[in-house]
């Protein structure tokens, strides 16, 4: 038998492991992401289905159609218990109802209709799912389970990570460091400036997010209420369903297929994988400082970076963010370039994508968690960019040909081509501070002019940069 083999040496397999969850989310990395699970789980979305199915009862019997009367607030509160105690006995339940029915949204309308008979409410039973598609049922469910896990958990630990950024950039605002453009010694910084663009960057997209539409459609089986004009010719079917589907705080879409078309959702998606690309940019560079010294890891008591080599803080955190949101962002994409087309008036590809939104966010909530505890466990080394910076006085030759143009177009130097000038002083060599300022002395410029320059180090060639954290807000 080969060594590790599940197999046991008579062939047999391994079979001693209990139940296991398959994916991270599920097992690792559970604590994390538990409060999406409230709602883009399978359980979730069917407490919403019920939450869906009963306030249709509630709305059609509201207005007394087919001659039904409406419930009284104890009915009421007693039909809404069925979703807002949605638990374990109804999980079970709709699982051996799906085992018979292979239909997810049948079986929740039996559950419904059982649970009248229980409440005594059998007078309305046929009301039930009344003139309903499922795609009415899971349009509407995906579109509050989506916005709840988006309003609830997903963007407030969005705001968590630009807050920390925020507090970040305002603490560092004044920590003056080398830029590195393409890599390469650059006009110096802040670390607050930088981190102050993270935040920025994010705090629009988290804007665009917040202003997004979660749309439903309930116009029937292909978006005609033909089946609803059949039964009640004389009820304004489009408004009643609009106002139904407004009054659960959604938008309401009246030109639709069979599905409603996913256009929001796919909005959404492509903004979150957006939001994702600026937090993978994020955690890239400050994974980077971090290997060049600028920022230093908090050690964690008891925590081990390496197996073998103790002295290793590595940043776990950050990595792990990286590798997560670039999982995201593919099934992200794929969710939005799945869901955009449906083949004429329906197609059941969005029926197994639209199931995987739960994962899809999961990782990137999984990555927003590991930023956030990774920026609360990193501290600026100031004398390390002190020192970068006092290695680098080149950099200033920006400032001196700069300078040395503005005085040639007011009429004080004579110098032709400053730029080639300080080109063959500075590039590809090291200049230090003594140098550069015997060269500044020999320009042919006015005496303020040398004065400013003369006064010029690296660590105070930042410009606006502290100023412009102010940008924030």
């Amino acid at each position: 038998m080969t060594p590790g083999s599940p197999l046991r040496s008579d062939g047999s397999t391994v079979t001693n492991l209990p139940p296991q969850p398959l994916s991270p989310l599920d097992g690792r990395y559970r604590a994390a992401v538990t409060g999406l699970a409230d709602y883009l789980s399978e359980a979730g979305l069917n407490r919403a289905r019920v939450e869906v199915e009963v306030e249709w009862l509630i709305a059609l019997t509201d207005r007394s159609l087919f001659g039904s009367s409406p419930l009284s607030d104890d009915d009421k509160a007693r039909l809404r218990a069925l979703y807002l105690e949605f638990g374990q006995a109804e999980i079970d339940w709709l699982a051996e109802k799906e085992a018979v029915t292979r239909h997810d949204v049948k079986a929740v309308e039996y559950l419904v209709r059982d649970r009248l008979s229980t409440l005594g409410l059998d007078a309305i039973a046929e009301l039930t799912h009344f003139a309903c598609t499922s795609e009415d049922i899971n349009s509407t469910s995906y579109a509050l389970t989506v916005q709840r896990a988006m309003q609830r958990v997903w963007l407030p630990k969005l705001r968590a990570v630009i807050s920390v950024l925020s507090d970040l950039a305002v603490a560092h605002r004044d920590a003056a460091m080398l830029s590195r453009t393409h890599g390469q010694p650059a006009t110096p910084t802040t670390m607050g400036k930088e981190l102050a663009v993270f935040a920025w960057r994010l705090e629009r997209v988290a804007a665009q997010i917040e202003s997004g539409e979660y749309l439903a459609k309930f116009s029937g089986a292909t978006g005609t209420w033909s089946a609803h004009l059949s039964a009640e010719p004389d009820v304004d079917w489009p408004e009643l369903t609009r106002s139904f589907i407004e009054g659960l705080g959604l938008g309401f879409n009246i030109l639709t297929t069979q599905i409603e078309s996913h256009d929001w959702q796919v909005e959404l998606y492509d903004r979150v994988r957006h939001a994702g690309g600026i937090l993978h940019n994020l955690a890239t560079d400050v994974w980077t400082y971090i290997s060049i010294g600028y920022f230093t890891q908090i050690p964690v008591a008891g925590a081990t970076g390496s197996s073998t080599m103790p002295h290793k803080i590595n940043p776990i955190r950050f990595e792990n963010a990286e590798a997560n949101l670039e999982i995201a962002g593919g099934l992200l994409a794929t969710l939005s370039q799945t869901l955009v087309t449906s083949r004429l008036q329906r197609d059941l590809t969005d029926s197994t994508t639209q199931r995987n939104i739960g994962v899809a966010l999961g990782h990137s909530l999984l990555a927003l968690d590991n930023l956030q505890r990774g920026l609360g466990e990193i501290s600026l080394a100031e004398d390390v960019l002190l020192a970068d910076l006092d290695g680098n006085w080149e950099v200033l030759a920006e400032a001196i040909q700069t300078v040395v143009r503005a005085e040639i177009a007011a009429g004080r130097s004579q110098i032709t081509d400053p730029y080639a000038l300080l080109k063959d002083l500075t590039r590809g060599r090291r200049v230090g501070g003594p140098e550069l300022a015997e060269f500044v002395r020999g320009l042919d410029i006015g005496d303020a002019a040398k004065e400013r320059l003369l006064a010029l180090t690296p660590a105070t060639y930042d410009g606006l940069a502290s100023k412009l954290v102010d940008e924030l807000g």
